[in-house]
């Protein structure tokens, strides 16, 4: 019986954790989610104003250690591209209080817009369930990759460069 139960136990989890997994994200070639959000500095940033640009959106945490190895290269990249058509926004999921992401930032000199992730971002990008997930979206509103995983500045010259010329 001991053994049952942690063995029910694991299945049940899988079959949640199946069911959980059966939304997806939305797919290559769809359009990304619209929406509006307050960063942390309390600007609002909507998402039918970057058309245009090619935007990457990032999901993040403060205590992941891939995403904090990531942030230098998006910071460097932004720096150097921002004023080409490019908008870098941090979508964090953690559960900490503003100061403390704010704080954060700060500390690792992050210059692209940082949001906390809602809810409805979640649903409407759904990420998944690891991080960092970053989803590159076309100057036209479209998705055109979903990365599982960090990204370097070089990965994301290839896209900019990439989607530039489009």
């Amino acid at each position: 019986m001991k053994i049952i139960l942690p063995i029910a136990l694991l299945a049940g989890a899988l079959l949640l954790s199946g069911a959980a997994c059966a939304a997806e994200s939305p797919g290559r070639g769809t359009p990304a989610p619209v929406f509006t959000v307050t960063d942390i500095n309390g600007n609002l940033l909507d998402s039918t104003a970057l058309k245009g640009k090619i935007v990457i959106v990032n999901f993040w945490a403060t205590w992941c250690p891939p995403c904090r190895a990531e942030i230098p290269d998006f910071v460097a990249f932004y720096d150097e591209n921002k004023t080409k058509g490019i908008e870098i926004l941090g979508f964090s999921v953690d559960d900490v209080s503003p100061a403390k992401l704010r704080d954060f930032v700060q500390k690792y000199q992050m210059t692209y817009p940082v949001v906390f992730a809602t809810e409805g971002l979640i649903r409407a990008f759904n990420p998944g369930q690891y991080i960092p997930t970053t989803f590159i979206i076309d100057k036209k509103g479209f998705i055109r990759h979903k990365q599982v995983g960090g990204l370097d500045k070089a990965a994301l010259a290839e896209w900019f460069d990439r989607l530039s010329g489009e």
